[in-house]
């Protein structure tokens, strides 16, 4: 066991929504599903309860705790990319799978967790500092999907 663990809370689905991950992203796979030993507040004894699953190398739990807690943009896992084939790739299969666009590379996938898919030339950009930063900082906020085209070409002007 790690010593430190992601704890993703959903309402029932956790299960589901690891295994689209592990379809989604390399590096990531489900690992144990537990089952509820007796009935608990939003569930029946040999419901799924836990499972443990790793999203990019980075291990987590999912919690099937019930409809008490919500997801806020105040957590998201945050995926580099190298191109806009990649940003597209990922963007795309978690918006297509029932999520939703947000604003400057930020999604929600259909059980609420929130996403940033964020270029490696976006992140270079701000790294630089200065007037490159602030002219890919000003492109990024018109857009909801990055577009590396339009960060590198703000970074070039």
């Amino acid at each position: 066991m790690n010593k430190n663990t992601i704890c993703v809370w959903y309402d029932k689905d956790a299960e589901a929504a690891a295994r689209f991950y592990a379809e989604t992203f390399p590096d990531s796979f489900v690992g144990a599903v537990h089952r509820a030993p007796g009935d608990f507040p939003f569930g029946k004894k040999g419901d799924v309860l836990t499972v443990e699953f790793t999203v990019f190398g980075i291990p987590c739990i999912g919690l099937n705790g019930g409809p008490v807690f919500k997801h806020s943009e105040a957590f998201s896992f945050q995926i580099s990319t190298e191109d806009q084939e990649e940003t597209d790739c990922y963007w795309n299969a978690i918006v297509g799978n029932g999520g939703a666009q947000s604003e400057c590379g930020w999604c929600k996938d259909r059980w609420g967790v929130n996403w940033q898919i964020t270029p490696r030339i976006l992140s270079e950009a701000m790294a630089a500092g200065g007037a490159e930063a602030q002219r890919a900082f000003a492109a990024t906020m018109t857009m909801q999907k990055i577009d590396v085209a339009t960060i590198d070409a703000a970074r070039r002007s």
